[in-house]
């Protein structure tokens, strides 16, 4: 068994119960969400999308919002001028290439507004049930410290994980790999005491 196998294996028994903490009713909301996910945290995010979608509950809601409408609602997860222009534009992208589905492929994903490999990855691992590695904050640090990712850029990232683990592990692992970043391995601190990786860590005694 390989040192990242051995780490993935330990993150799963210490969260069994790890998945995406963004609160969502269908594809079509956790997108949104993902994308109002950005520099917030997802506390914040779920405070914030229920009034959203109680709004706009469609893509075709969502497609004809005023922009301004739209720009007070989701006001609180900052940059809401960009983030409103992107859910707004990525719903008129759902209607008009992709009537009566939602899309369920990266290459399809990608074409939406607002939308890049990390919102995809969200959907495509927690909706679609697909191998996705998602490259959060919490992740790009977590696995810079194990040593299990050498490159500072998302995308490259990604790759590099997805070359140390078999692709039915990639979901289960970032949800795990968030979850230890955000109980144990924190950005100011981690804590070494109790972290159950912590004798494969290529940072434990920094």
């Amino acid at each position: 068994m390989t040192r990242a196998q051995k780490i993935a294996r330990a993150l799963a028994a210490e969260y069994p119960d790890a998945h995406c903490m963004l609160d969502h009713g269908s594809p079509f909301e956790l997108l949104v969400a993902t994308i109002l996910a950005a520099q917030c945290t997802d506390e914040r995010v779920n405070k914030v999308t229920p009034d959203l979608f109680r709004r706009f509950p469609t893509p075709r809601d969502m497609a004809a919002a005023d922009i301004g409408e739209l720009e007070g609602l989701v006001r609180s997860t900052g940059f809401f001028h960009n983030k409103a222009k992107s859910i707004k534009g990525a719903a008129q992208a759902l209607v008009s290439r992709f009537p009566g589905r939602f899309p369920g492929t990266m290459d399809d994903l990608l074409t939406l507004p607002g939308v890049g490999r990390k919102t995809a990855n969200v959907v495509l691992g927690t909706c679609f049930g697909a191998p996705a590695i998602v490259v959060d904050t919490h992740f790009r640090r977590v696995t810079q410290r194990l040593g299990l990712a050498k490159s500072g850029d998302p995308d490259e990232i990604e790759r590099e994980l997805a070359a140390l683990l078999p692709p039915a592990q990639w979901t289960g692992f970032s949800h795990a790999v968030t979850f230890h970043g955000r109980q144990c391995c924190a950005a100011r601190k981690p804590d070494h005491a109790r972290c159950p990786v912590a004798d494969l860590c290529d940072s434990r005694d920094i």
